[in-house]
């Protein structure tokens, strides 16, 4: 157990640089981008642009889309394409494990381009014409990345907050390995079956930046497939969803759109698993 404890402690403690360079880059970009001008005025190209903001791992993209398409501002193509693209905390985490710069561009890639096209298709096939509701729009994103504040603090910030979680996920998964063996994890999660997909999406559903730290840690670790992990990363739109519930109140309309960015996972990761894309 000690040496577990000591091996999970280092590892965490290498990652803290990597952490906080890239946290510190993105806080500078989502500091000089205005997201919900770029997204209210985008109009029909709205899961185009919103799928190109989702890419961006910052913390009020998700949130603004939910308030915009809750006063009806964007369409519901656009707040799903920002919910399928939303990369939450996948992005550092790879960077810090040094993932193969070729494979994270690809994961980045795909979200994209699944979540501008899924976007198009459901403005395509069910967008209604409704009449915005500026009145009512919450000038509130939900997230604590104030633009008032100094990017530094905010990085260093975030920097502590991930690292805290990887630091509790790696220990599990630590002793998971140990005393249970990789074996366990890897039926836990029904790897190679085709429920891993569905498991995977659940559990990227799960409104917290854990979900996809969760993720990511089991595909670095080879616990779960590349398709699976893209099943959950597509379906994690972080405190997105929680603030759906709260700020739209029509509850038959956010299980749909749960239930579509659910099914939109499950297929997406195992046509790539099939087709082996990447």
């Amino acid at each position: 157990m000690l040496d577990i404890i000591k091996d999970t402690l280092l590892d965490t403690v290498k990652l803290l640089p990597f952490l906080f360079v890239t946290f510190l880059i993105i806080e500078y970009i989502e500091h000089k981008i205005n997201n919900k001008k770029i997204i209210t005025k985008s109009k029909k190209f709205g899961p185009f642009f919103g799928s190109l903001l989702g890419v961006i791992p910052q913390c009020g993209i998700s949130a603004s889309a939910t308030n915009l398409y809750a006063t009806r501002i964007i369409s519901l193509g656009t707040l799903i394409s920002v919910y399928l693209s939303t990369s939450d905390e996948m992005l550092p985490i790879l960077l810090a494990n040094k993932a193969e710069t070729s494979i994270i561009l690809k994961i980045l890639g795909l979200k994209f381009l699944i979540g501008m096209i899924s976007g198009f298709i459901i403005d395509l096939v069910l967008r209604k014409k409704e009449q915005p509701q500026i009145e009512s729009l919450c000038e509130h994103d939900h997230c604590n990345c104030n633009h008032n504040h100094s990017i530094l603090k905010s990085a260093l910030k975030h920097t502590l907050s991930i690292t805290l979680f990887i630091m509790i996920f790696s220990f599990v998964i630590n002793i998971i390995f140990e005393y249970l063996g990789e074996t366990f994890l890897e039926n836990l999660f029904m790897k190679n079956t085709i429920f891993s997909y569905f498991l995977s999406s659940l559990v990227g559903l799960i409104p917290n930046c854990g979900a996809s730290i969760l993720i990511t840690e089991l595909y670095i670790n080879n616990t779960i497939t590349l398709g699976s992990t893209l099943s959950g990363l597509l379906t994690g739109a972080g405190i997105g969803l929680l603030i759906l519930f709260k700020t739209n109140k029509n509850i038959k309309e956010n299980i749909t759109i749960i239930s579509l960015i659910y099914l939109i996972g499950i297929i997406s990761g195992i046509i790539i698993d099939l087709i082996g894309l990447i």
